[in-house]
């Protein structure tokens, strides 16, 4: 178990730094590939009309002027290290971990991300726990009761899930229980240790909204896994020895078709961690994803390279975590 967790554990470390140079080419080599110069690319760091200080400032802070290998060194070294932007006879720290350094806005990207992880973290989590008691349930029951009322039923309804858009749930339920009926009225994001009753109140149409996606995605994958499981022989010898139903359901049938949703779970986890774009967009929270439209609405390359980093952690970290799970969930996973 140990040696499996620390093989897993250290992919995930060169995957992160196999992302880091993914994402260093996408915004500082690729640019150059396709025939920009060192000024116009500085250029894009800075706003319209830059002076020719500035941009001898920002090719001199990001190194544009020195071989790829020592700007992706310089790259990843300010992750762990920091680093120090010289403007004038001032310079300017942008501290550990440094995810860039809006030289528009003059801020550094981290603070700014951090301010709204809460907002995104609450978002994501709270609707992950929805989609997977309502999506999981829902597939075992329909699973062991096929081709009945309550199977059509809710594969009717996991269909028109997975076929409605977020930003159409999302706005029809702000109309119906926000202005139609004011039960949700005046949503905003209030932080969980301030008031934990107002947090989840206004979190609750979000949450719906993401969750009656997922968990209709759940359902179905649920439903395929168990139909598979139930009629393996393992499952017969189970019931022939005299066991409980409900044992033979869950610890044998479901844990055993737990192996592909704990998968989507990490990556939709992940994804979401990084940003429920579309979400904070109709609800107006201040997350990540809204954070990274309005990044990409100012052209403001570092705070989109440091969204960009952000989210491929949190990919990474999620992904780390279902390869650990796995191991507890099928135990032949930790011979490989």
């Amino acid at each position: 178990m140990l040696a499996y967790i620390i093989r897993r554990t250290l992919a995930a470390l060169v995957l992160l730094l196999v992302v880091s140079a993914v994402t260093f080419g996408i915004f500082f080599l690729l640019p150059k590939l396709a025939g920009e110069t060192t000024d116009q690319l500085a250029a894009q760091y800075i706003g319209k009309n830059p002076t020719p200080e500035a941009l001898a400032a920002v090719k001199r802070n990001l190194g544009f002027d020195q071989p790829v290998y020592v700007q992706f060194g310089r790259f990843v070294k300010q992750l762990f290290v920091g680093a120090q932007y010289k403007f004038g006879p001032n310079p300017v720290t942008c501290h550990v971990p440094c995810f860039g350094y809006s030289f528009k806005n003059h801020v550094e990207v981290w603070p700014e991300i951090r301010t709204r992880l809460p907002v995104t973290f609450s978002l994501a989590l709270g609707a992950a726990v929805l989609w997977v008691l309502a999506g999981v349930a829902t597939g075992v029951v329909s699973a062991l009761r096929p081709k009945s009322v309550f199977d059509r039923v809710s594969m009717g309804v996991a269909l028109a899930g997975v076929s409605v858009p977020i930003f159409f749930t999302g706005a029809l339920l702000l109309f119906l229980f926000s202005y139609q009926w004011p039960v949700f009225d005046n949503l905003h994001y209030v932080d969980f240790i301030s008031n934990p009753l107002m947090w989840a109140r206004n979190l609750v149409l979000p949450w719906i909204s993401l969750a009656f996606l997922y968990s209709a995605l759940y359902a179905r994958l649920t439903r395929a896994g168990m139909l598979e499981t139930m009629s393996e022989d393992y499952i017969r010898t189970a019931r022939a020895k005299g066991l409980h139903e409900r044992q033979v359901v869950v610890r044998h049938g479901l844990r055993a078709a737990l192996t592909p949703i704990l998968t989507i779970f990490g990556m939709d986890l992940g994804l979401l961690l990084g940003g429920a774009v579309i979400t904070e967009q109709v609800f107006s929270l201040q997350g990540i994803g809204f954070f990274a439209v309005s990044a990409i609405s100012d052209n403001d390359l570092p705070k989109i390279l440091g969204v960009t980093l952000v989210a491929a952690f949190f990919i990474v970290l999620c992904n780390l975590l279902v390869d650990l799970l796995y191991a507890a969930v099928d135990p032949r996973v930790r011979l490989s």
